[in-house]
């Protein structure tokens, strides 16, 4: 089965999810962005999409509508998109409940969501990525089924809470895990020292966590109720009351989950 389809948004998924879709075989026929030549990034990595800075798809020969936008602009998209009659609208939020897209112009609504970090200029193997899927039509849910499926073997099926609590789930997984990472990196950077020094542990940490389990393969001085450690490390943070507070409460948690 092969679609076509409207991509309304220019930023990191669209980046990575307009020339997937072709490849898998889809035909995207338009790009949309707010700024004309945010669109035109997208449409010059594949065939022959169109760009577009309007929403006015009426003539659109697309039969799905994918919305790639900041969740704080589904809503406003989706209720200003002028839709072909018997088209179908999804969003890619984990966050937003799909009945955000019923007062929109489209004949079925749906989420199609991808549990990934996307960045612009690095592209993500989209196999490798879980999409989760809601449709209250099933002809609707059979095919955004077959289209993920064209992209990505690890297909599910959530309702609104449950892929709620995935994204919060991802956010402390991924979102908390990188600042975290950048915290360690700014502290190196301090004492003049570079962050490729965390490297190996960094990537034994990850591996081992999914390997063993984020229980079972905690280690470091909380958990073990290090004392003197910890009391050195505060002693370093001194004059940094974000980071101490940070480091406080994380230890008091670890330490806690024995």
């Amino acid at each position: 089965m092969k679609l076509k389809i409207a991509i309304l948004g220019a930023g990191n998924l669209a980046w990575n999810l307009a020339p997937a879709l072709e490849d898998a075989g889809h035909e995207i026929t338009e790009v949309y962005a707010r700024e004309l030549h945010k669109a035109k990034e997208i449409t010059e990595r594949i065939y022959s999409a169109s760009p577009k800075d309007d929403l006015d798809f009426s003539e659109s020969i697309a039969q799905l509508f994918i919305l790639a936008l900041k969740d704080d602009a589904i809503a406003e998209v989706a209720d200003q998109v002028i839709l072909p009659e018997g088209s179908i609208l999804v969003h890619t939020s984990g966050a937003i409940s799909m009945e955000v897209l019923s007062q929109s112009s489209a004949s079925y609504i749906g989420v199609f969501y991808p549990l990934q970090s996307f960045t612009k200029g690095k592209k993500v193997d989209l196999e490798e990525v879980p999409f989760l899927l809601e449709s209250e039509d099933e002809e609707t849910l059979q095919l955004l089924k077959k289209l993920a499926k064209s992209l990505s073997p690890l297909v599910y099926t959530l309702r609104h809470k449950d892929r709620q609590a995935v994204h919060v789930a991802a956010v402390f997984a991924s979102n908390f895990t990188n600042h975290m990472l950048r915290i360690a990196e700014d502290i190196l950077h301090r004492q003049g020292l570079e962050p490729e020094l965390l490297k190996p542990l960094i990537i034994e940490s990850i591996s081992k966590s999914l390997q063993l389990g984020a229980k079972k393969a905690q280690t470091g001085p909380a958990i073990r109720n290090d004392q003197v450690s910890m009391e050195k490390h505060i002693s370093l943070l001194q004059g940094q009351d974000d980071l101490l507070q940070v480091y406080k409460t994380l230890s008091q948690f670890i330490a806690s989950k024995k």
